[in-house]
């Protein structure tokens, strides 16, 4: 299985976008951060482009309406065969559905949902739109962690509504839990206690491969951005923390290779 294959296993993270205020904007940000090129998507939910990367999917951004004031944030979605019953599962396990399930067009059909911490993922079931489809090279997601209070509990949810198996790491100073799907690393959960931000509370990351660490926080920086963490060593990768012009966070990993 390739490495884009296999991000369409059902429960691996298989897609991440971005609604904001200015989407012009923002494409040139990422645009010239990543080398993304943007193409026209579904607009059945507002404008809406997907950024490729010599011309295959990586990601999704589009347009808030004028009068609506959401956290700008990226979301981390699932992969689903049903979307519906993935639905019944997050609410029978303490979840909360906020959108959906609803169809995006020919594209596929999407869920909005938090877990019963609050932290809130998409759930997508791949029609005509598989999601992303590079991966492994500079501008591509690479890794989705969610950062939580505590893993025990929100792990059981996880496990029970996509089926993970889990590597868990927990003591007095670390609480970590890999997400294993048949038998491969595809997600983690991070207990980082009183850390947590208290404005975003319990939250995924998405964290998006680079060249070079160093550079992409300074290109950050650069472009109208935040460097939130400067680059660092963090279980054997160089990663900087950082906020796009409008404040969604995302951290840059650079590549092993």
């Amino acid at each position: 299985m390739t490495e884009a294959a296999a991000l369409h296993t059902p429960g691996a993270p298989c897609w991440v976008s971005l609604i904001v205020h200015r989407l012009s904007a923002t494409e040139d940000f990422y645009g010239r951060l990543f080398g993304w090129e943007f193409r026209p998507g579904p607009e059945e939910l507002g404008p809406y482009v997907r950024a490729l990367l010599h011309g295959k999917e990586v990601a999704g951004i589009g347009q808030l309406p004028p009068n609506r004031h959401l956290p700008i944030a990226w979301t981390t979605y699932l992969a689903s065969k049903d979307a519906d019953v993935t639905a019944e599962a997050i609410r029978s396990c303490g979840g909360t559905v906020a959108v959906g399930p609803l169809d995006a067009g020919q594209a596929g059909r999407l869920v909005i949902a938090s877990d019963p911490c609050g932290a809130v993922f998409g759930v997508w079931q791949a029609r005509e739109h598989l999601g992303t489809t590079l991966a492994g090279e500079p501008g591509t997601p690479v890794w989705n962690e969610l950062l939580t209070r505590e893993t025990s509990s929100v792990a059981k949810f996880y496990q029970a509504v996509f089926g993970f198996g889990t590597d868990a790491v927990v003591s007095a100073d670390f609480d970590y839990q890999t997400l294993r799907l048949e038998g491969r690393a595809v997600a983690a959960l991070h207990g980082v206690g009183h850390a947590l931000p208290r404005d975003r509370g319990p939250h995924w990351m998405t964290y998006f491969e680079v060249a070079d660490t160093d550079e992409a926080a300074a290109r950050v920086a650069e472009l109208g951005g935040q460097v939130l963490r400067p680059p660092r060593e963090a279980s054997g990768k160089r990663v900087a923390t950082v906020a796009d012009p409008e404040g969604a966070v995302f951290t840059v990993q650079q590549s092993s290779r």
